[in-house]
């Protein structure tokens, strides 16, 4: 009986392993191709993370060995296109011959199916093939919406090489904007105000205006490109957005006049920020004018409007969001644990970011101005670890981000499936920039030395006129829309503008301000250097033919000439700092008397145990500002020994 039991248990448990057994092989075909595409693709994506790894490690080295010994005419950036370029080049011909599987798709009849809006995804019922080969079993696999597809045979690597347009949005450009706002000059910025905001605003949307013109002009004679005016004003607001990094490392390097760098800077990233706003407000008149063919004033009116609205509620935003970190950074102890104050800084910047595009306005000028405030306010009640770490982590991935994009512009010129080559069009593109450079330079200089006490010289308005190169904001906001032919025409000239502007015109600055014997070597004051424990910057030797006299003593225009600015510098002293930051006086002192209680509760410990009243280093204007009159500061360095 005992014999009997085990021989039914021995039956029992071998149908039974028989029968998984079954089960297992006949799903195993399947998971062993769905694994092995899992691994390809990873594969993919490897070889392509590498391949932007090596050329940063390769950038870096070449910058390495320029900071020992430049070469007058190529300057790094420069040469992180020109890899990119020779890669992208490797990648295309030389590269493995990985073809995309593809089916062809028709869709189904009497579909909600528009011809005017491809559909965001797509389900597709294909039958896969079972262990017996006359049994298959249908499935639905969903892929989404990519845009308009021209070359359906492409390799897997040169796909994966070019990433989501959004890739550059959300996540490369906000630390280089939030930097160029957070280690902005301010004391220098706030001097030129009233001349950067006629160069950011009144001059990119001329800029904007003369290339669309210009462009529409000639484009009347090549019919075949298919271009309405609204295209032309939309590559106009596009190409307007400078990025004259490359000029900027050379101005730092020299140490060029610290009023030319900070007009070449100061216009640039408001002007990133004019041109973002000039594209919606382009993208807002087309959709209000039903017509599309001829001019509505009425669609005008609300594109200008919508241009107002989204700057100033992104500016709102990213203010508020500076200010708010500043009260949470003075009312809390974070600043005995500098790790946690840091990750609540930069999660406090990057949510100006993201406040501002989840409610449709401007990501890019919200992160601006929290830049902005954040190292004008809430820098001062950071501990000495989290500024250091702060200044020196948005550095870091400042550099990194602006290296990539500019690797990514060369190899994107060869993987990159969506370029469309018209030399007409591009000719008429560089001519039209040039011009639309120069016919707001030169004719807004005019009328603003006409009221400003130190007259901007002809050498400085041509070093402005050199600037105006093209660079991450024009490729990222030319490549997040690709979906017709025009937009692929836009996107080949604006990566060509950019390649040719940053090597060419980069290239050449250091010879320009030989030729304009503009003055180099001149030592300007360190903003902050007190509170970060940053020494200077080891001097960099200047080529002889740069080499100037020392500059004599600049002598200092009062700030009270400046209306705006002395408005502001007493409202910011009087109340802003008080309310923000440790500084003196507080507003027990400049409050009236019946607000005494809200003063009270909004004043720290530490501003009440401070002596004496702010001192006027920098007008509130020029960096952080510390009234520690009857406390002694000692800040280490980052080698422990005192600043």
């Amino acid at each position: 009986m005992a014999v009997n039991m085990e021989k039914v248990g021995v039956m029992f448990a071998g149908t039974i392993v028989s029968f998984l057994a079954s089960v297992c092989w006949a799903s195993a075909p399947m998971d062993i191709k769905m694994d092995e595409k899992a691994r390809s693709i990873h594969r993919i994506d490897t070889v392509n993370i590498l391949v932007y790894t090596s050329l940063l490690i390769l950038t870096l080295c070449i910058i390495w060995l320029f900071k020992r010994r430049r070469a007058r005419f190529l300057h790094e950036t420069g040469l992180a296109i020109i890899f990119g370029l020779i890669v992208g080049a490797i990648v295309r011909y030389a590269s493995d011959e990985t073809e995309m599987s593809h089916v062809r798709v028709l869709p189904v009849r009497g579909s909600n199916y528009s011809d005017a809006y491809p559909p965001d995804n797509v389900f597709v019922l294909l039958e896969i093939a079972k262990t017996d080969a006359n049994h298959k079993e249908n499935k639905t696999y969903a892929y989404n919406f990519q845009g308009e597809v021209t070359d359906v045979e492409s390799k897997k690597l040169n796909q994966k090489a070019t990433f989501d347009p959004e890739i550059f949005f959300n996540i490369i450009l906000p630390p280089i904007i939030f930097n160029a706002g957070y280690s902005l000059k301010r004391k220098f910025f706030f001097r030129n105000l009233g001349t950067i905001m006629t160069y950011a605003f009144v001059g990119t949307t001329i800029s904007c205006f003369v290339v669309g013109v210009i462009l529409y002009s000639f484009l009347l004679l090549m019919p075949h490109l298919e271009f309405t005016f609204n295209n032309c004003l939309y590559f106009g607001a596009i190409i307007s957005a400078t990025d004259p990094v490359t000029v900027l490392a050379i101005f730092h390097d020299l140490h060029v006049d610290v009023n030319l760098y900070a007009l070449v800077f100061g216009e640039s990233i408001l002007n990133d920020a004019v041109a973002i706003g000039l594209v919606s407000a382009i993208s807002s008149y087309e959709e209000n004018n039903n017509e599309g063919k001829e001019f509505e004033v009425t669609a005008a009116f609300k594109a200008f409007g919508n241009f107002v609205y989204i700057f100033l509620c992104s500016f709102v935003i990213g203010s508020l969001t500076g200010c708010v970190t500043a009260l949470m950074t003075k009312f809390t102890k974070l600043c005995d644990f500098p790790l946690l104050e840091s990750c609540l800084f930069v999660l406090m910047s990057y949510t100006s970011f993201l406040i501002a595009e989840a409610l449709d306005l401007t990501g890019i000028v919200a992160v601006l101005f929290c830049g902005i405030c954040q190292a004008h306010y809430t820098y001062n009640n950071l501990s000495v670890e989290s500024r250091l770490r702060t200044k020196q982590l948005f550095e870091l991935l400042n550099f990194l981000a602006e290296n990539f994009i500019f690797s990514y512009i060369g190899v994107s010129m060869f993987t990159y499936k969506k370029h469309r080559w018209d030399a007409g069009f591009i000719l008429v593109a560089f001519l039209a920039i040039a011009v639309g450079r120069a016919v707001y330079i030169y004719p807004l200089t005019f009328l603003l030395n006409l009221g400003r006490t130190n007259k901007i010289p002809i050498a400085f308005q041509h070093v402005l006129f050199f600037s105006g190169l093209r660079g991450a904001m024009a490729f990222a906001l030319a490549i997040r829309n690709t979906l017709s032919e025009q937009r692929h025409l836009i996107l080949t000239a604006t990566s060509l503008i950019a390649i040719v502007t940053v090597i060419v015109c980069g290239g050449c600055t250091t010879q320009l301000l030989a030729w304009l014997s503009i003055p180099v070597g001149i030592e300007e004051e360190h903003e902050m250097l007190q509170f970060t424990g940053v020494r200077p910057a080891q001097q960099v030797q200047t080529p002889p033919e740069l080499r100037s006299p020392p500059p004599q003593p600049e002598s200092k225009t009062p700030y009270e000439k400046a209306w705006l600015v002395r408005k502001w510098y007493n409202f910011d002293v009087k109340f802003m700092k008080p309310l923000l930051t440790h500084s003196r006086p507080t507003l027990l002192d400049t409050l009236p008397k019946c607000c005494l209680p809200v003063a009270h509760v909004l004043t720290s410990t530490e501003q009440l145990m401070q002596s004496g009243s702010m001192e006027e280093g920098d007008l509130g204007l020029g960096g952080s500002l510390a009234a520690l009159t009857g406390t002694r500061v000692r800040l280490i360095g980052m080698q422990g020994d005192p600043v």
